[in-house]
Order: C-alpha cells, then structure tokens, then sequence
C-alpha cells in the first residue's frame, strides 16, 4: 500500500472518529439541556403546583413537585387548571382564534370547546366534573370605549351539558330580578356539590360576588366590590381581589362566608390573577410588580405574613 492509500485510509478514520464525537457531544449537550429544561429548581410547595411556564414566550404546563423540582411539559396552554384529574388548557386554535381543550388523568383530550374570544380565566371543580372559563370578547353592542366585555362558559362533563354563556341565567341584584342588559360575569370557583358556584357580576362601574345554582341556572347577589372569586377546599371562605389601600389599586382579600369579616393579604398589591387554595391555609397567584419580573406567590389565607416567590416567569396556578 503505497504512501498515498494509507494517507486517504487514515483521514477517512479520522473524519469518521470526529462525526461520531460529534454525535456523541450532541446527543450530551442535548440531554444535558433537556434535564436542565425538565428539572430546575424552585420553592417548596405543599401538595405541588401546575402553572404555566411563560419563559421565552413558550407558554409550557409545567409542575413544582413539594421538593421544588420544577418539571416543564410540551402541552401548551395560556392559561391551565388542574383538578380532580381534568385539565382544561385554554390555548390558540387553528386556523385562527382560541379554544378550551379538556383532558383526563391519562392526557386524552375530552372535548374541545370554540371560545370566543382572548382566554382570561379557568377552572375545574374538586372532583373534575366541572369546567370553566371566561375570555374577553369584543362586538358586544354593551362595550363602551374603552371599557371590556366578557363571556363565561361552563362545561359539565357527566351529562356534556355546555353553558355558553352566564348571561342566559336569571340573576337577582340585591333580592331585585335583574333586567340590565349592559352585564359581564367572570371568575367562576364550583362548591363540591358540582352545583353551588360564585363567580363576578359587573355593569357599569360596580362589581358583585354572586352565588349561583348551575342546575337551577340562577345567582343572586353576595356583596359588591369582589372579582375573580376562588372558594376555599372547606367553603367557608372566599378569597377574591379587589381595590383596596391608599392608592385604590388591586389586593387579594378572603372573606369569611359566616362573619362577613374581609381580611386583605398584605404584599398581594397589584394582584391581576383569580387566586388558587394550595390548602385550606395557603392561596397561590400571580402577579407583576411594578419593579420586578412576573412570578406566581404564595400567602397565608389569615394575612398573617408577606408572600413569598414560588416560581418566576409563570402564571396560572392550580394546586
């Protein structure tokens, strides 16, 4: 074999060892970045919490295990709720426009629901029965400049019974039957009975929290000033935001059912989120402040101390 022969027989190894070192490092830096992704750090919560991941625009259902292993998934959603083995994930559709994606424990996907609308909340009953959501919608004749429109729908997965709309229930203001036709309803947190439900009334500049019945189809009125309502595990209180403080500006307060006392969580200041119960002592929600990054919190339900960062980037929390 002549010098030249040997000199092509070598560099071909040598071209064939550098290819598969190559292969060799990405498959590496590939895993490597993979469990960076899947596995980072965070606080330790109780019970865990599902939120969606809002780094880089991705919008990834991602879950904080109760060590603070912080795993990220491939569903992705712009806002999630995790209850009772139903996920519903209000995510963009195609071609165009949004819809609500209702999964099992297992990750089949259910039933598919057309939203009108920008997805603005959601959530699902303790035993996973029941699904709601609310989105902005635009082309009400109601909607003033400036101001915003909402659709509320509610979804029964025993029966498949969808409810497009709060507005088609009979609702009483202050014992007095309701004829306004300028009304959004938002929020919407289901008692365990699958059938007992609050959620927000607005018409003009005034709010109320309403107490409904999903199979009679009425509500009635609680109080004012109260929005985005979420009912505790034991239901004796509800936590919801409100305009509170010197500045008029949002905080999460909870109100005892059985008192009518109200108690505002100190540092939930700026607060644009319907709050989570972890436990029947802790809430989660997210927020912005206006000198940091967005980040879901935790507080105690009693107000008893500052909240604390759970998880940075991310919003839509459920327990």
């Amino acid at each position: 074999m002549n010098w030249f022969a040997r000199h092509r027989i070598a560099a071909g190894v040598a071209a064939i060892v550098l290819v598969v070192a190559a292969a060799v490092w990405y498959v590496v830096a590939t895993v490597r970045d993979q469990r960076a992704v899947a596995h980072q750090p965070g606080a330790a919560v109780a019970g865990g919490l599902t939120f969606v991941d809002n780094a880089g625009g991705q919008n990834l259902v991602s879950e904080l295990a109760p060590d603070g292993t912080r795993t990220t998934g491939t569903l992705k959603c712009l806002r999630v709720y995790t209850a009772g083995g139903t996920t519903v994930c209000l995510r963009m559709a195609l071609p165009g426009g949004y819809e609500a994606a209702v999964f099992d424990a297992a990750g089949k996907e259910l039933r598919t629901v057309a939203l009108p609308g920008t997805p603005s909340r959601a959530r699902v009953s303790a035993s996973g029965k029941i699904v709601s959501w609310t989105v902005f919608v635009t082309g009400d004749s109601y909607l003033a400049p400036g101001g915003f429109s909402t659709r509320t729908g509610v979804l029964d997965l025993r029966s498949g019974e969808l409810v497009e709309s709060l507005e088609t229930f009979a609702t009483t203001i202050d014992g007095v039957p309701d004829e306004r036709a300028d009304e959004n309803y938002w929020g919407v947190t289901v008692a365990a009975d699958d059938r007992t439900f609050y959620a927000t009334l607005g018409s003009g500049s005034t709010t109320w929290l309403v107490k409904g019945d999903l199979a009679a189809k009425t509500m009635a009125t609680v109080r004012q000033s109260a929005e985005c309502p979420s009912l505790s595990p034991d239901e004796t209180r509800v936590a919801y935001k409100k305009r509170g403080g010197r500045l008029g500006g949002w905080q999460l307060f909870v109100l005892d059912l059985a008192t009518g006392r109200e108690t505002v969580l100190p540092g939930s200041d700026g607060v644009d989120d319907q709050a989570a119960w972890l436990t029947p002592a802790t809430l989660a929600y997210a927020k912005t402040p206006r000198d940091g990054a967005p980040a879901i919190y935790e507080s105690p339900a009693d107000g008893a101390a500052e909240p604390r960062v759970l998880v940075t980037g991310a919003s839509s929390p459920s327990p």
